[in-house]
């Protein structure tokens, strides 16, 4: 993933990851590349659902995407399938966005 981006994204210089990704070899190719990774984690005290930040950006914006009917279960067989509808749902979204009605 971190090579697809390299040449796309120069802008990007820090990364936020899941707490499945801390230690991991992600942490070592962004820093290969560059890229600042910060890994939110939740915190072993606190019970239950908790706001974590940067984390809720994430979860809103599937949230939204589950709302498209060809995006709520895994339909595609093909990948590119996959990022086409993605990018689809989220053209439509900044358009409503832009113009409600």
């Amino acid at each position: 993933m971190l090579i697809n981006i390299k040449g796309l994204y120069h802008r990007f210089k820090k990364l936020w990851a899941d707490g499945g990704f801390s230690g991991s070899d992600f942490e070592q190719a962004a820093k290969r590349l560059g890229r600042e990774v910060e890994v939110v984690k939740r915190s072993d005290d606190v019970k239950g659902f908790t706001v974590l930040p940067k984390r809720w950006i994430v979860e809103r914006t599937f949230a939204w995407l589950g709302r498209y009917r060809r995006l709520s279960k895994d339909y595609e067989t093909k990948p590119e399938s996959s990022v086409a509808m993605i990018q689809l749902a989220m053209i439509n979204l900044m358009v409503h966005r832009i113009q409600p009605g």
